[in-house]
C-alpha cells in the first residue's frame, strides 16, 4: 500500500488537469471549498473521507489538494489508500496555485471558514483581555485564561464551543440554510 503521495507543482498540476489526465480532489471542508476553489475540483472533505464514495475514472491520475498542503501531507496514507491509480498532492495547495497566478473561483459572499473565525475571535479576545488586564485590572486576565481553557478542551475533545456559537452568527446561518 502506498503511504506517500508524489508532489506536483501548481503548473504541473494545471497542465495535467488541462489535458484531462487528472482529477483534482479538494479535501477541505465544504465551507472552505464554497469560499474558494480551483475550477473543476471535486469537493471531498477529509472529515467524511472514509464514508465517501469517490467516482473517479480508474485511468485518471488523482491530485489531492487542501489550502496549504498540510492536511494532504498529514493524511497521505488515508488518501492514497482510496485510489487505484497514480496519486499526487498539489505541493503548497491552493495557496501555491494562487501564488502561481492560476485562476481560482472565489465567492466573497461566503464567509471565511469557521475555524479561521474561531482563530480571529480567540486571538482578539486573548489580546484584548491581556491589554485590559495590564492597564485596567488584573481581573481581565480571566478572559485569556477562559479562551485558553476553551481551546484546550476543543483540542482534547473535538468539541469547540466557540465554533458552535459562531455558527449561529447571521453571516454563517445564511450559509447553512442555502
Amino acid at each position: 500500500m502506498k503511504t506517500f503521495l508524489d508532489r506536483l507543482s501548481a503548473s504541473d498540476a494545471q497542465q495535467r488537469l488541462a489535458n484531462g489526465a487528472a482529477v483534482l480532489v479538494d479535501i477541505r471542508e465544504a465551507d472552505e471549498f464554497a469560499r474558494s476553489h480551483i475550477a473543476g475540483a471535486v469537493s471531498q472533505p477529509l472529515s467524511s473521507w472514509e464514508a465517501a464514495h469517490l467516482s473517479i475514472r480508474p485511468d485518471a491520475d488523482v491530485i489531492f489538494t487542501c489550502r496549504s498542503g498540510m492536511r494532504t501531507a498529514g493524511a497521505c496514507d488515508r488518501l492514497a489508500a482510496r485510489v487505484s491509480g497514480r496519486a499526487y498532492v498539489l505541493d503548497g495547495g491552493l495557496d501555491a496555485w494562487v501564488k502561481a497566478g492560476l485562476p481560482v473561483i472565489t465567492d466573497r459572499r461566503v464567509p471565511i471558514d469557521i475555524m479561521r473565525q474561531v482563530q480571529i475571535v480567540a486571538g482578539s479576545l486573548v489580546f484584548l483581555g491581556t491589554l485590559l488586564g495590564l492597564f485596567l485590572s488584573p481581573v481581565y486576565f480571566a478572559v485569556p485564561a477562559f479562551v485558553g481553557l476553551g481551546l484546550s478542551v476543543a483540542g482534547l475533545t473535538g468539541f469547540c464551543g466557540m465554533a458552535r456559537f459562531l455558527a449561529l452568527a447571521p453571516w454563517n446561518r445564511a450559509l447553512r440554510s442555502a
